[in-house]
């Protein structure tokens, strides 16, 4: 199946794969081809992406496991920043987001490596990273429901890349007062934030998300910033639905669905 699509102004054709769909965003005409096979993007990301959207303006931003680029197109159309680089270990999975890249004609600001994050820093310049933001596999290697499909064991599963890995590269390629965005479960908090500050990436900012506010945190929202002082600011809870079902009026407005 092939679907049109305009590039600077120009109709080309996108050609759909065996699995595939498109999926509506709901965000300023934004859209995502997605292998229904294979893993597929979560609210983590759409939170990750509206937790990072004040970077600063002209920013030159990396997305550490980009998979189809989710996280990164909707930071192009929430935030001002300059260019974004995405780094995805599975060459198929970079040539989903380079598509989708495409589809939503951002190529002037996304990129595509194909590449281990662990090998970014013989890649990426020392200090030349105004932003990070990661949603990075939850789980340890051998840990938890290994899936039988290799693709969504990588996306979950630590196999070629550490958390400290992630940290480590970041702390390298930001430059100084450089901001890093990190999406994880509530049980990495204690690894994340000895290694961040191992790596004097200092965090500032904590937001736990919660399915609903009578359940524990399944999410947790992190900002750390490069050689910053001391202080750490827990923000209030992040509730996605309420008691009958239905969005929170916070997650409505992020979703750009409020009635207000």
């Amino acid at each position: 199946m092939k679907i049109e699509c305009k590039v600077y102004g120009e109709t080309m054709e996108i050609e759909l794969k065996e699995n595939e769909e498109i999926n509506d965003l709901e965000y300023k005409g934004l859209r995502i081809i997605q292998n229904k096979k294979e893993f597929c993007f979560g609210i983590d990301s759409v939170l990750l992406a509206h937790f990072a959207k004040d970077i600063k303006a002209g920013s030159k931003v990396l997305d550490l496991g980009t998979g189809t680029g989710i996280v990164g197109i909707l930071l192009c159309e929430k935030s001002r920043l300059k260019e974004i680089i995405g780094v995805e270990i599975q060459k198929h999975v970079c040539e989903l987001a380079i598509r989708n890249i495409a589809l939503n004609q951002l190529e002037n600001k996304f990129k595509i490596i194909n590449e281990n994050i662990a090998n970014l820093g013989n890649i990426i310049p020392p200090k030349s990273i105004d932003a990070i933001v990661t949603n990075p596999p939850y789980k340890k290697e051998n840990t938890g429901i290994i899936n039988e499909n290799k693709a969504k064991q990588i996306s979950r599963h630590e196999i070629f890349c550490k958390l400290e890995e992630i940290i480590s590269v970041s702390a390298k390629v930001l430059k100084n007062n450089g901001e890093m965005y990190m999406i994880n479960r509530p049980e990495r908090l204690a690894d994340i934030l000895i290694s961040m500050r191992e790596n004097n990436l200092e965090p500032k900012v904590i937001r736990f998300v919660h399915s609903k506010e009578s359940n524990p945190p399944k999410l947790t929202l992190i900002k750390a910033v490069k050689n910053a002082k001391e202080f750490l600011k827990i923000e209030k809870p992040l509730i996605i639905y309420q008691k009958e079902g239905s969005y929170t009026e916070e997650i409505l407005e992020i979703y750009e669905r409020s009635n207000i």
